[in-house]
């Protein structure tokens, strides 16, 4: 009970090397791939799901946008399955650091921003002022929709840091709870396991809902500026 909470989002260290290099490249190595014709239910399966995801993303988007279909599907596969392996005992979840997270959403905004301005810069440079604006106002609302435009990729990595911290942090606790009454009550041991399985299904939720959100802002984004 005296392990520090925040133990398993420091980043873990091979003979004082940085080991986060190497767990992030281990999610791509474990999506399976097929090198036959026909292929079996597991691929079968997988395609399907990147196919429906690719679609439902790529709807409202012009030839343009389109060309980021690939990053976009590669992007919500990569963070699905490092939140998925994260949830592993003794691992380590790589979304959990608001440095990689904004390592993730500050280049994709910024391809999507330096696009809108290089193909329709009118349209960018009329975001920040509303029609019909009267005039005192014009100054205040330039700065309030330029900040606006300046936190959307500091939002995108707050959101997902904070989401996946916070499940982290109440399993860590619910999981030390039922240690600690396993030697005292029983019943309540069974009731508070009850609990965190429940929510261990919750967080499975949460780590797929999470990539899928962090990737459909990135795709609205885009969708703005193309």
């Amino acid at each position: 009970m005296n392990e520090n909470l925040f133990a398993s989002f420091i980043a873990p260290t091979i003979l004082g090397l940085p080991a986060a290099v190497l767990i992030i490249l281990l999610p791509p190595l474990l999506i399976p791939t097929s090198k036959y014709l026909i292929n079996n239910r597991l691929i079968t399966t997988q395609q399907w799901l990147i196919k429906l995801t690719s679609k439902q993303m790529m709807t409202m988007h012009n030839t343009k946008g389109r060309t980021w279909s690939l990053m976009l599907v590669s992007l919500i596969i990569f963070i699905a399955t490092t939140n998925l392996l994260g949830l592993l005992p003794y691992s380590f979840t790589p979304t959990t650091q608001l440095s990689m997270n904004l390592a993730m959403a500050i280049p994709l905004w910024a391809g999507a921003v330096i696009m809108g301005f290089r193909s329709k810069i009118k349209n960018a440079l009329a975001h920040f002022l509303p029609q019909g604006t009267p005039t005192p106002l014009i100054p205040m609302l330039v700065i309030i929709e330029t900040i606006s435009l300046l936190i959307q990729p500091m939002a995108l990595a707050v959101r997902l840091t904070a989401n996946i911290t916070a499940g982290h942090l109440l399993m860590h606790l619910i999981g030390s709870a039922t240690l600690a009454m396993s030697t005292i009550n029983l019943p309540s041991t069974l009731i508070i396991f009850t609990i965190l399985i429940l929510l261990t299904i919750l967080e499975i939720a949460v780590a797929l809902i999470q990539a899928y959100v962090f990737t459909l802002l990135v795709s609205l984004y885009l969708h703005d500026n193309t």
